[in-house]
């Protein structure tokens, strides 16, 4: 990760190696139906946020991942899906997070966690399900998160368009700790 004034969230692209569970595991729990998602897939629940487990096809053992899914206060259509994992060999930990497409790419994201600006991370695909922006979380940025009450995503428009979006953190200590 970047570091200057504030810690940068740095945009990080998955190594080979996770592609393939993972991918799948996001896949699912993205292009799934409403309804079939709810079914069965909640495996518990930590404040707002949720735990969802499967066994992507080829997997050996159950992945899991802390999902929220949030939407900005004064444009409910513009909603964000949080999802904090592990990786399959336990050694990086993952924030992803899905927004709608129309987003504009060359702008990041950028959080912010309580008052401190934790910075910006880029946008690395789009898929008809929204546009994806990921980072490895270094243990700085989950400490944020776990003692946190709150974080803001902010997403453009265009580029003097900025929308906050708010997310509870309530629970993500707890989620995060039963993360197989």
């Amino acid at each position: 990760m970047a570091k200057s004034a504030t810690t940068r969230f740095a945009s990080a692209s998955l190594p080979p190696r996770f592609g393939a569970a993972l991918g799948a595991l996001c896949a699912a729990i993205l292009l799934a139906p409403a309804a079939a998602r709810a079914q069965g897939a909640v495996k518990s629940t930590h404040g707002d946020w949720e735990m969802r487990c499967e066994t992507p096809p080829g997997a050996s053992r159950e992945q899991c991942a802390l999902i929220q899914s949030i939407a900005a206060e004064d444009k409910p259509n513009v909603t964000l899906v949080v999802i904090v994992l592990k990786t399959a060999d336990g050694k990086s930990r993952l924030l992803r997070v899905i927004a709608p497409l129309g987003v504009l790419l060359p702008a990041g994201l950028g959080l912010k966690v309580d008052a401190t600006d934790v910075g910006r991370a880029g946008f690395v695909r789009c898929l008809p399900s929204g546009c994806v922006a990921e980072v490895v979380m270094e243990d700085k940025l989950i400490e944020q998160m776990g003692s946190g009450q709150n974080a803001t995503f902010i997403i453009f428009n265009t580029p003097e368009e900025g929308i906050g979006i708010p997310l509870a953190l309530g629970g993500f200590r707890d989620g995060f700790s039963k993360l197989p």
